[in-house]
């Protein structure tokens, strides 16, 4: 891709900051930066732009940033988002890349396991499916239960997202709109299990609980 089409956001940061951005060279290392970044609980979005200068991120945040990392590693900006039911937990955004034609990404979570993926999987579907078991929310249900398609950041250039949090509605209201991919079938999730004791709390680990996700409705029984 043309350089010219980042230079908004490179004459935008300091010297430290452009030597942070450059250190990222690898989808794995776009991960473990984000692993530094302490988890937001703030109800505010923001740009890659200002991930970079306040340091804090909430999933949204960490999927538009991974995505901007790793468009500069060539990979188109796509992202895909993962859905609960609504009222029951948050839903997930993953940056998605492709190596050696499998799936992998990159992720900000206030869960240990909704993080990276390696690119080792055949399928967009593949991908989602290796989240199910890590996406619980505090009552200990499972509450994965759909998936977008990739969505490519590249169309909403023109809102400037990688240095406006204004640019940012925009694309969540995309993400709104467009098909989602059921992952499990009405008749199933009544019979899912509860996320065991042990499984639940190396889970949540590393957890802010300021930004965790208060059921709306009831997940009990």
């Amino acid at each position: 891709m043309p350089k010219s089409r980042f230079t908004t956001l490179e004459a935008l940061l300091d010297a430290h900051q452009c030597e942070l951005l450059a250190s990222l060279t690898s989808p794995a290392a776009i991960q473990a930066y984000l692993d530094t970044t302490p988890y937001s609980p703030e109800e505010r979005d923001r740009c890659p732009l200002n991930v970079l200068a306040d340091r804090v991120a909430h999933c949204l945040d960490g999927g538009l940033f991974a995505a901007m990392a790793l468009r500069r590693l060539g990979h188109p900006p796509l992202v895909v988002d993962l859905l609960p039911d609504p009222g029951m937990d948050d839903d997930h955004v993953l940056a998605i890349f492709k190596q050696h034609g499998c799936y992998g990404a990159v992720a900000k979570s206030n869960f240990v396991g909704l993080r990276y993926r390696e690119p080792v999987y055949r399928s967009l579907r593949e991908l989602v499916m290796s989240y199910f078991e890590g996406f619980y929310n505090v009552d200990a249900a499972k509450t994965l239960r759909a998936y977008t398609p990739a969505l490519n950041l590249g169309q909403f250039d023109r809102f400037g997202w990688e240095v406006d949090d204004a640019g940012i509605p925009p694309i969540v209201k995309r993400m709104t709109e467009i098909r989602r991919y059921p992952v499990v079938r009405a008749g199933m999730i009544a019979g899912l299990s509860r996320v065991d004791e042990l499984s639940y709390r190396a889970g949540m680990l590393a957890a802010n609980p300021a930004g965790l996700y208060k059921p709306k409705v009831s997940t009990d029984g």
